[in-house]
C-alpha cells in the first residue's frame, strides 16, 4: 500500500511540479489522465488567469490535480486559495514560504496539502503545521532552488528519518531508475518538472524541448547565487548574460527584474534563449526522447519495477 497514492487518490506515485506562469491545462490534465497528479503553477498569474486554467483543466479531466502556490512569489495568495476552495481542487502545493497560516482552512474544505521543503527543519515545521505530504526538493531541481544547495540523494533519507507523513522526492528524477532509487531511499513517490517539458502534450516551444533532449550532462547552470536567489536554468545566451551581470555586480532588485516571468515566457513559450531563460533541472542530461505523458508514466512504472527486482537480485 502506498500512502501517497491513497491520500491523493491517484494511480501512480508521480506528481508534476509547478511551472509558474507557463503552466497550462493541457499538460496538467494529461498528467492526471495518465495516472499521476497534474499541477497548475500559479506563479505570479492574476486570479482570473488561474481560474481560467482550473476551469479548463476540469473540462479535460475528472481526475485529481493540484495548484501550486509559491507563497513569497504570488501577490494573490489568498485569492488563489479561495479559487481552490471554490472549484474544489483536491490538492494544493505550497512552496517558498510559511504554509502554516493556510493549512487549517484548506483542511476544513477537504483540500490535501503538499508542502515543499529543502531541509529537515523545514520539513518538521511543515509536518507540525499539518501538511499531509512533504515534497523534499534537492539542488538538482529546475527553477528557483534553496540556497542550502543540498542534493536529493542526501536530503531524502534525512527528511524521511525525521517525519511521519509521506515524502515525495524532487530534483534529478525523470525515469524509472530515478523512481526506483527514491522508493529505495524510503520516499513514497516523486515529483518531476523538466521531464514533463519534453513530452508531446507539453505546449512549450519546440526549441525548448529540443534543448532539453539534446542537453549534455553539464548543460544547466546556476544563476542568482550572488544575490541569494538561486535558480537552475539551461545554459543559453541569456543565462550566460545573467552570469556576466553577476560578475559585474547586480542588485537583487535588478536580478529579480531580469528573471521575472516575462523573461521565463520569452524562453519557454517563445523559444528565444538569447532574450529569455529556460528552466531545467540536471536531469536534462538523461532525457533523449519525446514520449506522450501516458507513455512516459507507464514506462517509468514498468522500469522502476524491473530495476527494483534487479537490485533485489544483487543481494542474493
Amino acid at each position: 500500500m502506498n500512502r501517497l497514492t491513497d491520500i491523493l487518490n491517484i494511480k501512480y506515485p508521480i506528481i508534476q511540479g509547478g511551472m509558474g506562469n507557463i503552466s497550462n491545462a493541457i499538460l496538467t490534465a494529461a498528467v492526471s489522465e495518465a495516472g499521476g497528479l497534474g499541477t497548475i503553477g500559479a506563479g505570479t498569474m492574476p486570479p482570473e488567469d488561474v481560474e481560467r486554467i482550473i476551469e479548463e483543466t476540469k473540462s479535460l479531466t475528472d481526475k485529481p490535480f493540484a495548484v501550486n502556490i509559491a507563497l513569497s512569489v504570488s501577490p494573490y495568495v489568498k485569492e488563489i486559495l479561495s479559487l481552490v476552495i471554490k472549484h474544489k481542487v483536491p490538492a494544493v502545493s505550497l512552496s517558498a514560504g510559511n504554509p502554516a497560516p493556510f493549512i487549517p482552512k484548506l483542511h476544513e474544505n477537504g483540500v490535501k496539502v503538499i508542502t515543499v521543503a529543502a531541509s529537515v527543519r523545514q520539513a518538521l515545521k511543515a509536518e507540525a503545521a499539518g501538511a499531509d505530504i512533504i515534497a523534499a526538493e534537492g539542488y538538482e531541481a529546475a527553477g528557483i532552488n534553496s540556497a542550502l544547495e543540498t542534493t536529493t540523494l542526501v536530503l531524502i533519507p534525512q527528511i524521511i528519518g525525521n517525519v511521519a507523513v509521506p515524502v515525495v522526492a524532487a530534483g534529478g528524477i525523470g525515469d524509472g531508475k530515478g523512481l526506483a532509487a527514491m522508493l529505495a531511499l524510503g520516499a513514497s513517490g516523486v515529483q518531476m518538472g523538466t521531464r514533463f517539458i519534453a513530452t508531446k502534450e507539453a505546449p512549450f516551444h519546440p526549441e525548448y524541448k529540443k534543448k532539453i533532449i539534446e542537453a549534455s550532462d553539464h548543460e544547466t547552470l546556476i544563476v542568482g547565487r550572488s544575490v541569494g536567489r538561486i535558480r537552475r536554468v539551461l545554459s543559453t545566451g541569456y543565462a550566460n548574460k545573467l552570469l556576466g551581470y553577476e560578475k559585474q555586480g547586480i542588485s537583487i532588485d535588478e536580478f529579480n527584474k531580469l528573471t521575472s516571468e516575462d523573461y521565463h515566457k520569452i524562453g519557454a513559450i517563445n523559444g528565444n534563449g538569447d532574450e529569455g531563460f529556460m528552466n531545467s533541472g540536471q536531469i536534462a542530461g538523461l532525457i533523449s526522447d519525446l514520449p506522450s505523458v501516458k507513455e512516459l508514466l507507464d514506462k517509468m512504472i514498468e522500469d522502476a519495477d524491473l530495476q527494483l527486482q534487479k537490485a533485489k537480485n544483487l543481494l542474493n
